[in-house]
């Protein structure tokens, strides 16, 4: 496939009204956040395995990074696509990650058939990897899931354009995990939002936080939630011990914490956690709201 990004495309701009600071300043952000973190739970739902293998932000940059290596490949060139020595170059201007942990998650992705040898021309040197269909699909639908969100922004029709036109998918991936993998404020995650993020399935744990409440407008510098931790653990196949101690770590920095009375499942959320999370939030969108509408119009 030809190649789509390059590091100089990283820096345009979103479309007006789908910049950061815009986003931000949008009364029904938080609202539409909500609902896009219930949408993205749905799908985490619907993929449990391959979840598991996106759970930390290092792993979901990799995985960004190496399916836009995947849609950028030239199956005429055994030395484009997904490899190693590739992925490790992408990821190297980042700082996400080094040589073994990239070697490493490649090896596990494949064990777990989510990834094998790519067909078409090879050499004794390089084999490039492709996504298996379970790792396609869970890639789109996550896609699609985030179109959704900025709809809901605008009342746009992205979902449908896509649905109907996979070229458009297609282009926009590797646009938007170039131009995000490039930028600090996306790949440095915030304290409160890294405490969860950098953790294994703390971005999946941390959406479903943000979901919870009827609104994330704080009253008195906290909104309410009510968590059963234990529940919380098994819902996303991990310990107990693990859901514990990402609280106690955020509980101690002042992002959350437990009501006076200790009323068993009670926390509270931070305005600074909500504003962390917000921001955060829109630096993503703003890079795929950019990069849907570089990839629709190519389409034109």
């Amino acid at each position: 496939m030809q190649r789509v990004a390059e590091k100089e495309d990283v820096g345009e701009k979103g479309p007006p009204g789908f910049g950061a600071d815009a986003l931000l300043q949008n009364p029904e952000f938080l609202e539409v956040l909500q609902a896009g973190a219930r949408t993205l739970i749905s799908v985490n739902d619907l993929f449990p395995r391959v979840a598991r293998m996106v759970a930390s932000h290092q792993k979901w940059m990799l995985t960004q990074a190496a399916y836009a290596l995947h849609l950028e490949r030239d199956r005429t060139n055994p030395e484009s696509g997904i490899t190693a020595a590739r992925l490790l170059k992408f990821m190297r201007d980042t700082g996400g990650a080094s040589r073994n942990t990239t070697a490493a998650f490649l090896a596990e992705l494949v064990a777990y058939k989510l990834l094998r040898t790519a067909d078409g021309r090879r050499t004794k040197r390089t084999r490039p990897l492709e996504p298996t269909e379970l790792s396609e699909r869970a890639m789109q639908l996550w896609f699609t899931a985030q179109m959704s969100t900025l709809d809901l922004l605008d009342g746009g029709t992205r979902v449908k354009r896509v649905e109907a036109d996979g070229t458009i998918f297609e282009r926009a991936q590797p646009l938007a995990a170039r131009r995000l993998l490039s930028d600090a404020k996306w790949t440095r995650p915030p304290e409160g939002v890294a405490i969860f993020v950098w953790s294994e399935s703390g971005g999946v744990l941390l959406d479903d936080l943000m979901a919870r409440p009827t609104s994330l407008t704080p009253v008195d510098g906290k909104v309410w939630i009510n968590v059963n931790l234990a529940s919380f653990a098994e819902h996303y196949l991990i310990s107990n011990t693990h859901v514990r101690r990402l609280f106690a770590r955020a509980e101690a920095a002042g992002f959350l914490g437990r009501a006076d009375d200790r009323t068993r499942g009670r926390f509270w959320l931070s305005a600074r956690l909500i504003e962390e999370y917000a921001f955060w939030q829109a630096v993503k969108f703003e890079a795929l709201a950019s990069a849907f509408n570089r990839a629709a119009v190519l389409h034109q």
